[in-house]
This record gives C-alpha cells, sequence and structure tokens, in this order.
C-alpha cells in the first residue's frame, strides 16, 4: 500500500506541474492556480509517505 501511496503522490506532482505548465501557458490563471495545489498535495502526501517510513525501520 505504501508503494501506491508513493506512486499516487508522484503522480499529483506530475499532473500538478503540467496544469501548472499549460495554465501558464494559455494564460489560464486559475488552471495555473490549480496546478500549484495538486503538487503541493503532492508533496504532502510524499513527505507524509517518507514520515511513515522513518518509523518503520
Amino acid at each position: 500500500m505504501a508503494e501506491n501511496q508513493k506512486a499516487q503522490a508522484k503522480t499529483e506532482q506530475a499532473k500538478g506541474k503540467v496544469k501548472e505548465t499549460v495554465g501558464r501557458a494559455v494564460g489560464n490563471e486559475r488552471m495555473e492556480a490549480e496546478g500549484r495545489m495538486e503538487q503541493a498535495r503532492g508533496d504532502a502526501r510524499e513527505a507524509k509517505e517518507k514520515t511513515k517510513d522513518v518509523f518503520r525501520h
């Protein structure tokens, strides 16, 4: 399950980066903000998983 969560975090980060870049390219501030938000969510999920890994070992 942890691997699934890590993969989901990376996917969220990548989708957010793409959305932010596309939003910036077309001048859509809302899409750009949504992309940053997705990246932040992915970062938080990744941090949570890393913390859990520290306490497992």
